[in-house]
């Protein structure tokens, strides 16, 4: 990984104004990283964003290192909306958690996007949470790969539309 490589944590589940468990692991994640290998830090997701860019601000990141994308739903917008934000990088950080890593990357692949993934560690203490969460996952990852798939037969069949 490239020390000034851009790091994009993806959003997840905020509660009553604070990041959910599993977002803050992925924020810590993202903060030690940022310690270790100084860049810009991404934060990104619809609702979520401007509480990220708060949790890292109180713990030290100057705002200024701080990218917020508040309109990404999905993980493949927080990819191509994290990307737009930073066309130059060769590549990109992103944290996110373990379970979600394969989609992430069959996203980016599918994107072009260049990426190195961080996995932040599944929250302690809640083994059905966490469990329901791989399960998700399941699902999510065939049905990830059913849309790229898709999207790409579309586009060999109708590569004028894409352009």
């Amino acid at each position: 990984m490239v020390s000034n490589q851009p790091i994009v944590v993806l959003g997840a589940r905020v509660v009553e104004g604070r990041p959910s468990r599993m977002l803050a692991s992925r924020l810590s994640t993202a903060l030690s990283h940022h310690q270790l290998h100084p860049a810009p830090i991404v934060v990104t997701g619809r609702g979520e964003a401007d509480v990220m860019a708060a949790w890292l601000r109180e713990r030290g990141v100057a705002a200024g290192e701080i990218i917020v994308e508040p309109h990404a739903t999905s993980t493949n917008e927080n990819l191509e909306r994290s990307r737009a934000l930073l066309p130059d990088a060769a590549r990109l950080t992103v944290v996110t958690n373990r379970y979600h890593a394969a989609r992430t990357r069959i996203w980016a692949w599918h994107l072009g996007i260049p990426i190195d993934v961080v996995a932040a560690p599944m929250p302690p203490g809640r083994p059905l949470k966490n469990l329901k969460h791989y399960a998700r996952e399941l699902v999510a990852v065939p049905h990830s790969v059913a849309r790229v798939a898709w999207r790409r037969l579309l586009h060999r069949l109708s590569p004028a539309r894409f352009q």
